[in-house]
C-alpha cells in the first residue's frame, strides 16, 4: 500500500472512531490513532464527559494507550491521526511524547464552530500571567527547589524532553 493510502486508512480510522463516540453517546465527536512501524499502538475517543475527566481528550487517552502498550514515554517514530486539530492540551502532549507527525481532518475553526473553541486558551497564553482570567500567582519557590535539587540528583534523573 502507498504511504497516502496508509495515511487514508488510519485518518479514517480516526473519523470513525469520532462518529462511532457521537452515535454510542460516549463523548464529544473527537478521535485519534497513534501509529509505529504501520500498526496501530493506541487509539481512542474522547471521554471527557463519561469519565468526568477534562483531559481525556481523544489525543491524551490514546498517548496513554500507546505508552502502556510500548512501555515507554517515548513515542519517536509514530504518527498520530487524529479527526480534528489537536487542541493546546493535546498539543503540549504529543509534542512531550515525542510524535514524529501529526495528521487531522478538521481544523481548530471547524471545532469552534460546534463550540469547542480553544481560541480563548491560545488567549491567554499571549497574556502577561497577571492579565489572565485565571489567578496564577508563584508562591513558596524556595521550598519547592527542594524536589529540583533532589531530582537533579536521583538515579530516576532521565533526559525526557
Amino acid at each position: 500500500m502507498d504511504e497516502q493510502k496508509q495515511h487514508e486508512k488510519f485518518m479514517r480510522m480516526a473519523i470513525k472512531l469520532s462518529e462511532q463516540n457521537v452515535l454510542q453517546s460516549l463523548g464529544g465527536p473527537f478521535g485519534a490513532v497513534i501509529v509505529k512501524d504501520g500498526k496501530v499502538i493506541g487509539k481512542s475517543a474522547n471521554k471527557v464527559v463519561t469519565s468526568n475527566d477534562p483531559t481525556a481528550h481523544a489525543e491524551v487517552a490514546a498517548i496513554r494507550l500507546a505508552c502502556k502498550k510500548i512501555n515507554s514515554f517515548d513515542l519517536s517514530g509514530s504518527v498520530v491521526y487524529t479527526s480534528c486539530e489537536p487542541c493546546p492540551m493535546c498539543l503540549g502532549a504529543l509534542y512531550w511524547s515525542r510524535v514524529d507527525a501529526i495528521y487531522f481532518g478538521n481544523t481548530k475553526q471547524d471545532a469552534a464552530a460546534i463550540n469547542f473553541d480553544d481560541k480563548f486558551i491560545y488567549d491567554e497564553l499571549d497574556k502577561p500571567m497577571d492579565k489572565r482570567e485565571l489567578t496564577i500567582k508563584q508562591m513558596l519557590r524556595d521550598e519547592a527547589q527542594e524536589a529540583f535539587k533532589l531530582w537533579e540528583k536521583s538515579t530516576m534523573n532521565i533526559d525526557y524532553q
